[in-house]
């Protein structure tokens, strides 16, 4: 399948039916990881933007205590704060003990919704539109200086701001204990991300604009002011990171202030890593066609993977992992189609179908769900609706 002279177009007929089928495999394997004595906890970070009507003097960033009392009022648990790059905003979900179910319903609302919320709230501060997309092009200018991460220097060049969605898992047993912290667990899971981001790109890089936003830090030679990952990569700093006592800018994590002064800074602090290791799958691109409920199903198939491993006592210490580029496009491209784009690497891969259905049949067998339907295997079914999406029609020049 090639991308040239071809247009995408959305589907939105079966969406109704979609969901309902994606809802139902995360029940399904949340109902499963319960059954083995396991929770997982998923969470987002969302990026974007919003631009502001052209006035005088008009820099101040805006307050976003408007919209974060309007996300409580409606049962979302997550808020709004301020991102790096000018008018850029970022959802950060709150730990509020949600399920992944409700986490994917959270974001989906904010998708649908925010930038309605936007303009009903801030219409009076000049907020013209808000933009969920993966580059916001000539968002901002500025060139940092060299060996900087901070200043900038007087060349005032447009920088393309790439916008991201984070997937955030951990797992606890239960005692409550965050099995990310144990020995090796967090190592496997990592490895099964890394293991399976390639052939499942299509899931959090939904739209060709994604593989642009991969692109820019070389494209426009914006490297130094970049740090978005453009392959998939482990460690505790790649795009599929473990975050266990280090974090990405290696920070000590987990530290929980233990002694104030008079005014208020911090004296002393205790380290308690074991509480916020996790998985950062840092690698998804902003979109309006992201779809939260088929990447809380991605992590959850992961989790899966590991806690099985980890049960039967076959976890061992994964192998060393080169890092891998993504593809350039959704598409397939190349003379001899050796570029092989997001679709066709989906559409001939088995791993998400197949767990699904394994986890689907074992369900069947203990007799533990008898509302699914089970006319054709979850797992076909919602690899199917997938590649639906993507309908490709040739444009006449």
């Amino acid at each position: 399948m090639t991308n040239n002279n071809f247009n995408q177009q959305w589907s939105t007929s079966s969406t109704s039916v979609a969901l309902s089928s994606v809802k139902a495999a995360i029940s399904l394997l949340q109902n499963y990881l319960e059954q083995l004595g396991y929770q997982a906890q998923i969470h987002f970070e969302l990026e974007g933007c919003y631009q502001l009507e052209q006035a005088k003097n008009h820099t101040k960033k805006l307050n976003f205590g408007s919209i974060n009392q309007y996300l409580r009022s409606l049962g979302i648990d997550g808020e709004i704060v301020s991102e790096y790059w000018q008018n850029q905003w970022e959802y950060v979900s709150l730990f509020n003990g949600q399920s992944p179910l409700k986490e994917a319903m959270n974001l989906h609302q904010v998708i649908a919704y925010l930038p309605q919320w936007f303009e009903a709230l801030y219409n009076r501060n000049g907020v013209i539109k808000t933009l969920i997309k993966p580059v916001v092009w000539s968002g901002d200018k500025g060139k940092l200086a060299r060996g900087s991460s901070q200043i900038f220097t007087h060349d005032t060049r447009d920088v393309h701001i790439p916008n991201a969605v984070q997937l955030n898992v951990s797992v606890l047993d239960k005692k409550g204990n965050n099995l990310i912290a144990k020995e090796g667990f967090g190592e496997y899971l990592q490895y099964c991300f890394l293991s399976t981001s390639l052939e499942c790109c299509l899931l959090y890089l939904p739209e060709e604009a994604a593989f642009e936003r991969l692109a820019l830090k070389t494209r426009y030679g914006l490297a130094q002011e970049l740090c978005s990952p453009v392959d998939i990569s482990g460690g505790h700093q790649g795009s599929v990171a473990l975050y266990k006592k280090l974090g990405k800018h290696n920070q000590n994590m987990g530290e929980e202030p233990l002694l104030y002064d008079k005014y208020n800074k911090v004296l002393s602090v205790k380290q308690n890593w074991q509480k916020t290791a996790r998985i950062e799958h840092r690698l998804g691109a902003s979109s309006i066609h992201y779809n939260p409920y088929v990447n809380v199903l991605y992590g959850l198939l992961n989790v899966v993977d590991a806690i099985e491993a980890y049960e039967s006592n076959k976890y061992l210490s994964p192998p060393q992992f080169a890092p891998i580029p993504l593809p350039m496009s959704l598409f397939t491209q190349g003379e001899d189609a050796t570029q092989v784009g997001a679709i066709d690497l989906f559409k001939a891969s088995s791993w998400f179908s197949q767990r699904l259905n394994s986890v689907q049949d074992k369900f069947n067998h203990m007799k533990l769900n008898t509302t699914l339907d089970c006319s054709m295997p979850l797992g076909d079914k919602i690899k199917q609706m997938v590649l639906d999406n993507y309908q490709v029609k040739l444009t006449i020049k």
